[in-house]
């Protein structure tokens, strides 16, 4: 890494601090081709937490036969015991609930739509009907103690539908909060989004009594604009941001997305901005470096790229 860079310059209208919901040994490792040995994803989760990422997403409860890249949860989540970070879990359902409580998670997520079509393409049910299934799952696990993360995907665009209407994502997302979720990611699947939409959501979330603090962001690159999209959120008071170590990711349901905000783009301009966020960056590129020798392939984080030369 070059020594003093990034050179730190605050913004005063920028949080002091932000908190990255790390999503690339889930969100990122779920659209591998090959599946990648349950004993190299606990090493790259203890090795995130390693670095001072203290919220790791670390796997999901669906059933195998929709994302086989995921199928050893229950072997990968009792190798994390003592990984110093919050380390919740995607339950699509009661069933992926049972299985995630019996193994101790203490967080648990739930993933939505705001339009109609990626509703149907990924849980084979209209928006209604998947807030249905979500209501007993939401309330099951806060009555267990559990914390828990509504996903809220297609919130600026949608492959089959096109734009879509902040209102109507304000009206998903309201119900969504209604349900008891302690907090929203606000999910730009195929990456369409830009720095002034992204205001006049959160501005509109805002209006209709969704608390800013209880939001994320959740950038896809497709355009090369997640980090703008990012700022945007925080000069609006948000304070976490979800990414994916090394860019890891995409969504197996929206062809043309693309890789999720790359951890390390993100850490090196909150780095630069003077916002605290814990991690080294340093612990975090040799991560992703180590994850793309067992992918076969580079990281398509262009910070990767620029400081892993520099750690040989």
């Amino acid at each position: 890494m070059i020594d003093g860079l990034p050179m730190p310059v605050p913004d005063p209208g920028l949080p002091a601090r932000v908190r990255i919901h790390e999503v690339g040994p889930r969100d990122g490792l779920q659209n591998e081709k090959t599946v990648v040995p349950v004993e190299v994803k606990a090493e790259f989760i203890r090795r995130l937490a390693a670095a001072g990422l203290g919220t790791v997403e670390a796997t999901s409860f669906v059933h195998p036969k929709w994302v086989p890249q995921l199928a050893d949860a229950e072997r990968l989540f009792p190798m994390l015991d003592g990984v110093a970070a919050r380390l919740p879990v995607l339950v699509p359902n009661e069933r992926g609930l049972d299985r995630a409580l019996a193994l101790g998670a203490r967080e648990v997520a739930v993933f939505g739509s705001a339009t109609e079509s990626f509703a149907k393409a990924n849980l084979n049910r209209t928006v209604d009907e998947s807030l249905d299934m979500f209501a007993p799952v939401v309330a099951r696990a806060k009555e267990a103690g559990a914390g828990v993360r509504g996903y809220l995907s297609m919130c600026f665009g949608d492959p089959w539908e096109g734009p879509v209407p902040v209102e109507g994502v304000v009206q998903v997302a309201r119900r969504l909060m209604d349900l008891g979720c302690d907090e929203l990611s606000l999910g730009d699947t195929i990456g369409v989004a830009t720095p002034g939409h992204v205001g006049a959501l959160l501005t509109a979330l805002g209006t209709a009594g969704v608390p800013t603090a209880r939001l994320a962001v959740h950038f896809h690159d497709t355009y090369g604009q997640a980090l703008a999209n990012t700022l945007a959120a925080l000069r609006h008071g948000v304070t976490t941001v979800d990414a994916s170590a090394g860019g890891l990711g995409g969504c197996p349901y929206a062809k043309s997305a693309t890789g999720n905000l790359a951890t390390e783009d993100l850490v090196w301009m909150l780095d630069g901005l003077g916002i605290d966020t814990g991690v080294d960056l340093r612990l975090l590129t040799a991560t992703s470096v180590w994850m793309a020798d067992r992918l076969g392939r580079p990281s398509p984080s262009r910070t990767v790229r620029a400081l892993a030369p520099q750690e040989n």
